[in-house]
């Protein structure tokens, strides 16, 4: 190798840690420091634990719930999706990568040809040769490796544009952690929706009978000529009602099941389905609260969001090196010979090295283009980054203002329901006593029915909250076994 090629090598080595891209700088500032707390935001607990911690096994109690969550990480097609796009990136990566390094190939070539000689005396006669003429054959034989137009990197075009895809690589991992944390909340909250449905149809079919009951006691009065009509359709209006709703949870129960086994990626066992919501606790609820803002910048979809915002960083650099000048290199070493046997002879070797230079001057504006470009996709994935945050930051503080009050109101309405229960048995007794009017009885018939209807949905409400709470601060990535 000629000493002018080393020396172009050992410059390109020394420039090589040139890098135009500008440095990553988190932004701060997109929310408040902390928390919201005080009101009717929750206190924090003094052993308040880490909530990325806790895994997903030991934060839900039900093992029919956890078998079904299971069963959706293993079958989930958004999951699968997200595990592909990984993939994807990181073959894009090692695609980008391979620019940093010379492309060599090989190749071997024979030659035949024949070299016919003229007749004795004539034009073109070789001198020796009969009076017919004569032929001889010449065999080429050649070898080369070597590389051509190889960039040298010399201000870090190369280099961040593989930076930029090793952080598509971060984004898309980050994405499908997300994705995972999304699936096991979904999941969970579609497996308490349906036990929630159950319990409402299981209260609709009890309210059917006691209605009906009440109906056939007005019919019977009726016929005997002691109660009215109206008072028979009256307490026909309750029994019909409680059909409808019958048939519309039936519906809605079907419904619920599918939708579970779309997120579980394939039929859900029918011992591993709810029956009711019951009253044992679902899921941990000893879950933190008055956290630092900070905590958020842990969760994965704003990680993914940083990390877009550095390959758009680096994709400035790699704009920004467009504008100088750029060298490559094509190196070939070979061997030439006249026979096969002699092609690794001694003095057959060849090589050839020729760098090459090429200086932008006019381009019609198409690098300043791509660099306002970059610049302003920066600008994009700034604002997309801080959008995250407080994304983030206002799923906690809904999550955290809910479940300040929750507990008040399931204590409400687990009175009210109450309240309302004894106030129906009451009334009915006093009807059938003839102290109260047969509208006294119906309406507290139907306001005990409603107010047990709307303590199944606070009791739901209370139980998604804790899950979305888990969500929103990063819980549910770690595999931890089953508390014994």
């Amino acid at each position: 190798m000629t000493k002018p090629l080393l020396v172009l090598l050992a410059s390109a080595t020394i420039l090589s840690g040139c890098n135009l891209a500008p440095d990553h700088v988190r932004p701060e500032g997109a929310v408040p420091a902390a928390l919201p707390q005080g009101g009717i935001y929750p206190s924090a607990a003094t052993d308040a634990p880490d909530v990325s911690a806790i895994g997903w096994r030991d934060f839900f109690l039900d093992a029919r719930l956890r078998q079904v969550i299971e069963t959706g990480l293993a079958n989930n097609r958004d999951l699968r999706i997200a595990a592909g796009n990984v993939l994807q990136a990181r073959a894009q990566l090692r695609t980008q990568r391979s620019d940093l390094f010379p492309s060599v190939t090989a190749n071997g070539s024979a030659t035949y040809t024949n070299n016919m000689a003229g007749a004795a005396g004539g034009a073109g006669a070789v001198p020796g040769a009969g009076a017919g003429g004569t032929s001889s054959d010449l065999d080429i034989y050649q070898l080369n490796a070597g590389f051509s137009n190889y960039e040298l990197d010399l201000f870090g075009r190369i280099r961040n544009l593989s930076r930029a895809a090793q952080e598509q690589v971060f984004a898309s991992e980050e994405a499908q952690r997300s994705a995972r944390i999304s699936l096991i909340a979904e999941i969970a909250t579609a497996w308490l929706t349906m036990a929630s449905d159950q319990e409402q149809l299981r209260l609709s079919r009890e309210t059917l009978k006691a209605f009906e009951q009440t109906l056939t006691l007005t019919r019977e009065q009726f016929r005997v000529g002691v109660g009215s009509e109206l008072e028979v359709r009256q307490a026909e209006t309750n029994y019909q009602g409680a059909r409808n709703d019958i048939a519309a949870l039936e519906t809605q129960v079907a419904r619920d099941q599918n939708a579970l086994n779309l997120l579980a990626g394939t039929t859900v066992p029918a011992g591993q389905l709810p029956t009711s919501l019951g009253t044992d606790p679902v899921t941990l609820d000893a879950l933190p609260a008055n956290l630092s803002s900070e905590v958020l910048l842990r969760r994965p979809d704003v990680l993914r969001a940083e990390h877009l915002l550095i390959a758009e960083s680096a994709n400035i650099g790699a704009a920004r090196a467009a504008f100088f000048p750029s060298i490559s290199l094509t190196g070939l070493l070979g061997t030439f010979s006249l026979g096969l046997s002699n092609l690794f002879g001694s003095g057959s070797y060849t090589y050839t090295a020729s760098p090459a230079v090429s200086l932008p001057i006019f381009d019609g504006g198409r690098r300043s283009g791509n660099l306002a470009y970059a610049k302003a996709s920066q600008q994009v994935a700034v604002a997309t980054y801080e959008k995250a945050v407080q994304t983030a930051f206002r799923e906690v503080a809904d999550a955290l203002a809910q479940r300040g009050r929750i507990g008040e109101q399931v204590s409400a309405q687990s009175a009210r329901s109450e309240a309302a229960q004894v106030a129906a048995r009451l009334s009915d007794a006093r009807f059938r006593a003839g102290v109260d009017s047969f509208l006294t009885t119906l309406d507290a018939q139907r306001a005990a029915y409603a107010a047990q209807q709307q303590l199944v949905g606070i009791r739901l409400t209370r139980a998604s909250n804790l899950i979305e709470l888990y969500r929103t601060l990063g819980g549910g990535l770690n595999e931890t076994s089953p508390t014994p």
